[in-house]
């Protein structure tokens, strides 16, 4: 095999020193370096070979790919000429327009969010990503044998320490940390446990609220997702609450807005109904806040969360949550 290597390698010297032309460098890569090439098959049996050998090999195979890499570079340095005419450039053809970097468009989505949001008086607050089960769960109202556990397929790190599931465990440090009035809202990157498909992600972007101080009110909480989402789409989108479920606020409600798409009429998008999920809300249970140390008999509050890659899929069109993690260039650049 040793002497086969040797062979490899006076050949590919002898043709990338006469090579004339980058085509003919590509192809001799292709041919010497490529996945399909002799010495990457080389590569694939060695664990196929003696050990005593399987060393020699691989340390002679590894020395191969870095000569030849080199050598490549040297024939196309050669090509490239030192002038400022190179050969096989042709000056008179238009320049190529290089593509200027912008924000991803999740991340646009959350400033637009964001600034919506700071419009309406509310400040951002951030968290650490990894989390205890106090802050992610027990001051939650999610005890270890809660069912609403089954909701969060939980990261866990070491002991109790896990990758927040929500931004919520915000919420409960900024409680614990400042006394009322409190009006923020938690953007950031929670992660739960669950297999990728169109619509589900191990990793995603979530914004959450919370509004607490003295007599606060439901009646407050609906004006102001209402007024976030017409600020968002516009001042004719109908909002519509339905009573919904969550561990941390009672009562709960499921806020809708009125599909994008068909616009009420009826689509694949929003399953026929004419409205789409957007936003989950609620007053702010009273265990929660026994668990920052606060009176619920004289504090008040309301929460509420959305996900900013939903909003970001129905504003740009993309049907598919795994495409704005894939950072493919080909798709980023049109929206």
């Amino acid at each position: 095999m040793l002497k086969r290597l040797e062979e490899l390698r006076a050949e590919a010297t002898d043709l990338l020193g006469s090579a004339s032309s980058e085509t003919e460098l590509e192809e001799l890569r292709v041919r010497f370096l490529g996945r399909k090439s002799e010495l990457n098959q080389v590569s694939r049996g060695l664990g196929g070979m003696e050990p005593s050998e399987r060393k020699a090999v691989g340390q002679a195979v590894n020395a191969l790919k870095k000569e030849l890499g080199a050598l490549l570079e040297e024939a196309r340095e050669r090509l490239a000429g030192g002038g400022d005419a190179k050969p096989g450039l042709d000056l008179t053809l238009p320049g190529r327009r290089p593509w200027v970097g912008r924000r991803h468009p999740v991340m646009r989505t959350l400033a637009r969010l964001e600034e919506i949001f700071t419009l309406l008086g509310f400040e951002v607050a951030l968290g650490p990503h990894i989390e205890d089960d106090f802050h992610n769960f027990e001051a939650l109202n999610i005890p270890a044998d809660h069912p609403a556990r089954d909701m969060h397929d939980t990261f866990y790190v070491e002991g109790d320490r896990l990758l927040r599931t929500h931004t919520s465990p915000v919420q409960i440090r900024t409680m614990r940390s400042r006394k009322p009035p409190i009006r923020i809202i938690a953007p950031g990157r929670v992660f739960r446990n669950e297999t990728p498909d169109a619509s589900h992600s191990a990793e995603f972007m979530q914004l959450e609220g919370l509004y607490v101080d003295r007599n606060v009110r439901f009646g407050e909480l609906k004006g102001v997702l209402t007024r976030f989402l017409r600020e968002l789409y516009g001042p004719d989108v109908a909002v519509r609450l339905r009573p919904g479920f969550f561990p941390f606020t009672e009562p709960s409600a499921e806020i809708d807005v009125e599909c994008r798409v068909c616009h009420g009429r009826g689509c694949s998008v929003c399953k026929q109904t004419g409205w789409v999920e957007l936003l989950g809300a609620g007053m702010v249970d009273p265990r929660v806040f026994q668990a920052v140390g606060y009176d619920p008999d004289e504090i008040s509050g309301y929460a509420f969360g959305l996900g900013v890659d939903r909003i970001c899929m129905m504003e740009t069109g993309i049907d598919d949550i795994r495409l704005l993690m894939e950072n493919d260039l080909r798709l980023l650049r049109q929206v």
